[in-house]
């Protein structure tokens, strides 16, 4: 019996060049596109045979039946010939690692690369929002759509673009990192473009062209004109107030505009809906005379009035002078509201500028013409506090009309801001008319002279130019605090009363509870006003007078010295004239004493000689 033994042959060492050859050409063949041949259809899988562009068998795999699920299409049958991309071989048998969906992708990527190159547009479907853009389907391929790329103008609402089929500009594409960026924009520039130039030469201002809505804003909308855009601004949407222009128009809406103003140089186009009708101005004089009554609708309320439509395309405005009698001014918010149906009456028209002066108080009685009968000046009366303010309260006379309590005729004794504090809105208060200003439309109201002044007595006492002894009571930095007659009595000296010297008027230089003495400048019910400068003036005055006039220019100061000086030299004179005589008299006794002298020795030799 032949011993059995591999010799090693040329046809072996074929077979196993072979064999290397076989698994090179399976590397190669790994994770690129093939044809698939399908063998049959299970119930969770498709068995598939592989074979090359040349037909030649590879091998057999299996692709999960949930791909082809996938797929628009129909499901796969038997005989059926389909693109399948190698993942890998795997086993023993060199089984294929199949997919039909990544085929799917990599036919489409080798697609749209080519027309990248070209520059060709492509189809997709903008299916999502995200972050900085929207997500396109482009070819089973998700590609990013930046939304600065969606269209030429900014677009607030993009739903009306999502799900449709779309046509897009490939813009860039980076196979490594499988991202490919698209252009709605780009498309939509270069179709403009081409119609663009030709449009405009048939543009003209006036004309009727029918548009589609692109896009909406808070101030109008865009309108496609055929490669060109208008603005439909929202005042020329409508004769009537618009206050949403969304409420008029949607986007992809056709429309009939008209051309109001159209720049060649520039490009701009104005668009208006309002001018293919009648302009309801044109007869408004006639419609709405002066002093015509008529009822309308407020559309509109602001700060300053309320305005009102009284036909299709015609409003007026009530100023909020003209809304209510009363002379402290209400907000219009307070009077009417929107929608309401309120009787007006026609006060001006002028048609040039478009605008009606309504009024809304004229449709009642003036209050004001019975006022003055019904709270003549000293009626008393109970009203209710209906607003208070910093320099007094407001109580009600009539429905609408208040009458003024300064704060300070609130208390005798009180500061303002104290009796202030003392009331709030809704109190129930008796008041007294003090006076009636129908010109002025004001009732001036009081408090405290419901009760009589317990200062009048003591104000009874003085005058105006009484100079008073005062104790401040206050520093302020207008003035000083201050009271007289025992305290009966308050005052105020301002600052530029403190002193005839500028530099003195401080108030700082005085001190609580020191006394000064100041002249009463005003003396009446509300306030007593002093004053030390002119205190000082007036004894100017009378040493002046007393002294000699000032009318050689000489100071006070000058006049006081030489007045001294005039009583030094008096003195001195009559002292002289004192000694003169004394020294007279002394001299005469000398000159008598001889005489004397004689006499006496006379008398002794006489004694003598008897």
């Amino acid at each position: 019996m032949a011993e059995n033994k591999f010799v090693i042959t040329d046809e072996t060492e074929d077979f196993g060049a072979l064999l290397d050859d076989f698994f090179k050409s399976q590397k190669v063949l790994e994770r690129c596109l093939a044809k698939g041949y399908i063998r049959s259809v299970a119930d969770d899988d498709v068995l598939v045979d592989v074979r090359t562009s040349a037909n030649a068998y590879i091998s057999e795999g299996t692709i999960p039946l949930k791909e082809f699920k996938q797929d628009d299409g129909a499901l796969p049958k038997e005989g059926d010939v389909v693109d399948v991309y190698i993942e890998r071989f795997e086993g023993r048998n060199g089984e294929l690692v199949l997919s039909y969906e990544r085929a799917k992708r990599e036919a489409a990527w080798v697609e749209l690369a080519q027309l990248y190159e070209k520059g060709e547009p492509v189809e997709g479907v903008i299916f999502d929002r995200v972050k900085g853009g929207f997500t396109v389907n482009v070819k089973g391929i998700v590609a990013f759509l930046p939304g600065s790329q969606i269209d030429v103008r900014p677009i607030k609402d993009p739903t009306p673009l999502m799900h449709i089929k779309q046509t897009f500009k490939l813009l860039r594409m980076d196979r490594q990192r499988s991202n490919i960026v698209v252009s709605r924009r780009a498309i939509m520039e270069e179709s403009r473009s081409e119609s663009r130039d030709e449009l405009i030469s048939k543009l003209e201002e006036g004309q009727v062209i029918k548009g589609e809505v692109k896009n909406i804003t808070d101030y109008g909308a865009f309108i496609d004109l055929g490669g060109i855009d208008g603005l439909l601004h929202v005042t020329d949407m409508s004769w009537q107030r618009v206050q949403n222009p969304r409420d008029m128009l949607s986007v992809g809406q056709m429309v009939e505009v008209k051309i109001i103003r159209f720049s060649k140089e520039n490009g701009r186009i104005s668009l208006g809906m309002k001018q293919l009708e009648a302009d309801p101005w044109s007869d408004v004089e006639k419609q709405f005379p002066q002093g015509t009554r008529i009822k309308g609708v407020v559309t509109n309320i602001t700060d300053y009035g309320a305005f009102v439509e009284l036909s299709p395309g015609v409003e007026g405005l009530i100023h909020v002078s003209e809304m209510s009698w009363q002379k402290k001014p209400v907000a219009p918010s307070k009077i009417v509201s929107l929608q309401q149906s309120v009787e007006v009456v026609v006060l001006e028209v002028d048609p040039s500028r478009r605008r009606l002066s309504l009024g809304l108080k004229q449709c009642s009685s003036n209050p004001w013409e019975t006022i003055q009968e019904k709270f003549a000046a000293g009626t008393i009366f109970e009203g209710e506090v209906k607003d208070i303010t910093h320099f007094g309260l407001f109580v009600e006379l009539v429905q609408g009309i208040d009458g003024i309590v300064h704060a300070s005729d609130l208390s005798w004794d009180q500061d303002d801001a104290q009796a202030l504090s003392a009331y709030k809105k809704g109190d129930q208060i008796r008041v007294k008319v003090l006076r009636v200003e129908v010109e002025k439309e004001q009732v001036v109201l009081g408090v405290k002279q419901l009760s009589e002044d317990p200062a009048a007595k003591a104000r009874s006492a003085f005058k105006k130019g009484d100079v008073v002894t005062c104790e401040i009571t206050a520093l302020q930095d207008a003035g000083l605090d201050v009271t007289f007659a025992n305290g009966a009595l308050k005052g105020f000296i301002k600052k530029v009363d403190l002193s005839r010297d500028r530099a003195e008027q401080r108030a700082n230089r005085f001190a609580v509870g020191e006394k000064v003495d100041a002249k009463i400048m005003m003396l009446d019910t509300s306030r007593v006003s002093l004053s030390i400068k002119a205190r000082e003036l007036e004894e100017e005055r009378d040493i002046m007078q007393k002294y000699g006039s000032s009318d050689s220019g000489a100071t006070l100061g000058e006049m006081l010295g030489l007045s001294l000086e005039k009583t030094t030299k008096g003195k001195d004179a009559k002292e002289g004239t004192e000694k003169k005589a004394k020294a007279t008299k002394t001299s005469k006794a000398a000159d008598a004493t001889p005489d004397a002298t004689e006499a006496k020795k006379e008398k002794a030799d006489t004694t003598e000689k008897a």
